[in-house]
């Protein structure tokens, strides 16, 4: 749809204002602000790239604090745009603040809230903007916005705690993979030159090992293009519909990460599905948004399967028990939601309950994971280090093998 801008001053006030309407011709664009009581001064069609208005996308960080503070502004009373105007001023990321002031110039112009947060698709998603809708309708936007950033909080929160669990293995194969290379590669060789002079068989390990550095020095530089046209492959690969819904598949059935992956996506799909419940959003396009933010396309293609099931008018318990991928307790304690007509509140405990077992779990993971890579990386080093000096343990038997 084009895009217009337009120079209106109001009809009460006389105020100018400067802003830019989506419509399908210049003359509906100019009766939509004739019905905002705006008398048009100047239109003229904007030329610009399509999609400028979507700006860039911003830290979940920044976006949490925008929310609490928003909300906290709202609950004292500060009306929406002055409220907007003063967080414009003090973000100081600059997509934040170029986002904020578009979003404060629709406002000022007649759109709803929400309408101005959906022309930034890239930093307020459909959740956002579905809760914020929610809110202008009931009249508790301020209550809402709290809730939303409880929600961006507790996610962000988790998000950290996973990266921060999976930092320190990571940094620590990274090491010892890059030692094992050095040592393969600048060490071994000298080593073998030494070991050379002796004339001798040498000891199965040490032979072996040199073997080893020798095809790493000679295919090295084969090898690397190779390992990263591979990584590159699957990278592509798991971003198509296929690639993807096999690696879903696939990583919540893995060895010990796969029930925290699991367990990640249930805590995110129950604590956004409460979110929306309790914020008045229809139950349909509640589904239809958590199956899109729920991170896995088994239990999104689940939630759809279920959505169509409660369209028929089956209860939200039967329509996903149905499906494995949602765990017994996630059901009974729905279940239990739909009986006393609490459901957010009891989704909002099981989202806390896996947020628990998630923190247990990867603080155990990670307390295991410390002693098993120390011991890996001194197996690999201390490896390499005896089968190096093996040759000169045995020292005596290669001399007597060499003088007979």
């Amino acid at each position: 749809m084009p895009s217009f801008t337009y120079v209106a001053r109001e009809a009460g006030s006389g105020r100018e204002i400067k802003n830019t309407i989506d419509a399908a011709t210049e003359s509906v664009a100019i009766a939509a602000l004739l019905n905002r009581n705006m008398l048009v001064v100047s239109i003229q069609e904007k030329i610009s790239k399509r999609g400028k208005t979507g700006g860039g996308s911003v830290a979940l960080a920044d976006l949490v604090v925008f929310t609490r503070q928003l909300a906290t502004m709202v609950d004292a009373g500060l009306a929406i745009v002055q409220s907007l105007q003063a967080l414009a001023d003090q973000t100081s990321n600059k997509v934040m603040r170029d986002t904020i002031k578009d979003v404060c110039t629709r406002v000022e112009g007649g759109d709803n809230f929400s309408a101005a947060l959906q022309k930034h698709p890239k930093v307020f998603n459909r959740l956002y903007v579905c809760m914020v809708d929610a809110g202008e309708k009931g009249g508790l936007l301020a209550e809402i916005l709290s809730r939303l950033a409880t929600y961006l909080e507790n996610t962000a929160r988790m998000r950290k705690k996973v990266k921060s669990a999976m930092m320190y293995p990571t940094v620590v194969t990274l090491v010892a993979i890059g030692i094992t290379i050095f040592l393969l590669v600048k060490i071994v060789p000298v080593f073998a030159d030494v070991f050379s002079g002796f004339g001798a068989k040498l000891p199965a390990p040490t032979q072996y090992l040199i073997n080893v550095s020798e095809a790493v020095r000679n295919y090295f530089w084969y090898g690397l293009p190779m390992v990263c046209l591979g990584v590159y492959g699957w990278f592509a690969y798991i971003k198509t519909k296929p690639g993807r819904e096999f690696w879903d598949r696939l990583r919540i059935k893995l060895p010990i990460f796969g029930p925290i992956a699991h367990k990640i996506c249930l805590a995110r799909f129950t604590r956004t599905l409460a979110s929306l419940i309790r914020s008045g959003v229809p139950i349909l396009e509640v589904l239809n948004i958590v199956a899109n933010t729920c991170g896995n396309v088994v239990m999104e293609k689940a939630i759809r399967t279920a959505s169509m099931d409660i369209e028929r008018g089956e209860g939200i318990s039967a329509a996903l028990g149905k499906h494995p991928i949602f765990p017994s307790m996630v059901i009974r304690m729905l279940t239990a939601g739909e009986q006393t007509g609490k459901i957010d509140a009891m989704l909002e405990r099981v989202a806390d309950f896996l947020d628990e077992e998630i923190e247990t779990t990867l603080s155990g993971l990670t307390s295991l994971i410390e002693p098993l890579l120390i011991v890996f990386l001194g197996v690999v080093v201390g490896g390499i280090v005896i089968c190096m000096f093996l040759p000169i343990f045995k020292l005596g038997e290669i001399v007597g093998q060499n003088k007979r």
